[in-house]
């Protein structure tokens, strides 16, 4: 008997870049799969995106993983820093560095490896990584003085992409376009909200990540509506069924008491597989084909949820924490998370299966 189990869908992914294109049709793709591919194994859904023009990632060990895994599109890894190791690999393997703060260019000036390709990072606002507009003349400068550093193009990042009504993403887009009017090379601004809500900012590159796992990254709309797909479904078996009194308390702390005789189910999944401790009571779960709660505390092993409205489900029927019907936004929403979240913690508890 599996417990908890993550079936991921390459056909899902595959679907949700064609998206990202039909939305932005003229500018090019580089899919983020940092975070191990949000969580989904970033070989597998590299695969899967195989039509992508490229690829994002954190780090250059992210990076390593694709390029061994036979991955040979461009990967630009988005907040590496820089020694004479990580440099010496990314000339090697081909990656581009994304330049964010001075210690880089330093870094730089010591290279005497193949011809490398760096992005330069403009803060537009967001202000967490890149380079004050009023700095870019120097840094282009001191780029264009080393012979085997090229600069690919410019970047930046936008803060509240997500809430269409914020002034915040007019003024950095304002910034960024002023920032580059006078240097030449590419520009990648958009992350999924972008693609979504702002054509403004899909620029040359698009640097697309939650989308293409079937979440939508917009606080007013859900992800069927942008005709995405879930490309992850997390179920686990429901190991018992029992039927408790009125008026006892169920789990830790005892927390919820049943209003009236009913029968209380456990799944096999809890927070020692990544599911969020902090799921309230009302968190929805499928099960039979019908919405039941959560109720109680998320225990390590397993949750319990109140199955007054599944009278036909059954020990061993696989319920879902989320995809297979039930969004994982939604979800999230209840545990006062975001979907990228709930991908990313799942622990090797968790048997991941690929179709």
């Amino acid at each position: 008997m599996i417990r908890a189990r993550a079936v991921i869908d390459r056909a899902a992914i595959a679907h949700n870049l064609m998206r990202v294109r039909a939305m932005a049709p003229h500018a090019r793709v580089y899919a983020a799969v940092k975070a191990d591919g949000y969580g989904h194994g970033a070989t597998t859904v590299a695969h899967a995106l195989a039509e992508a023009d490229g690829f994002a990632v954190s780090s250059l060990d992210e990076a390593l993983q694709l390029r061994w895994a036979g991955i040979d599109k461009p990967i630009a890894m988005l907040s590496q820093q820089l020694d004479a190791t990580v440099c010496e690999q990314a000339g090697e393997y081909a990656f581009e560095p994304v330049i964010f703060h001075a210690s880089q260019l330093d870094a730089l000036e010591h290279y005497i490896g193949p011809a490398l390709k760096v992005w330069v990072k403009i803060d537009s606002g967001m202000h967490r990584l890149g380079f004050a507009p009023a700095y870019l003349d120097e840094v282009q400068a001191r780029l264009e003085a080393l012979e085997r550093v090229e600069i690919v193009g410019w970047l930046t990042h936008l803060a509240c992409a997500d809430e269409p009504s914020r002034p915040e993403t007019p003024a950095q887009l304002a910034v960024f376009a002023e920032a580059t009017a006078n240097h030449r090379g590419l520009r990648s601004i958009a992350n999924s909200a972008a693609v979504l809500a702002w054509p403004d900012a899909h620029a040359d590159i698009v640097r697309p990540g939650i989308m293409l796992y079937g979440s939508s990254p917009m606080c007013d709309r859900d992800a069927a509506s942008y005709d995405l797909k879930p490309a992850m479904h997390l179920s686990a078996p429901l190991i018992a069924r029992n039927h408790i009194a009125a008026g006892e308390t169920i789990g830790y702390g005892a927390t919820w008491r049943t209003p009236e005789a009913m029968d209380i189910g456990v799944i096999g999944i809890g927070y020692g597989d990544g599911y969020p401790r902090h799921a309230p009571s009302g968190t929805p779960v499928l099960i039979d084909g019908v919405r039941v709660p959560l109720v109680g505390r998320v225990s390590m092993d397993m949750i319990t949820v109140d199955l007054r409205n599944a009278p036909n489900a059954a020990v061993g029927d696989r319920a879902t924490l989320w995809g297979g019907g039930l969004d994982v936004d939604e979800v999230a929403r209840h545990a006062d998370t975001i979907a990228y979240e709930l991908f990313c913690r799942l622990t090797p508890r968790v048997r991941f299966e690929v179709v």
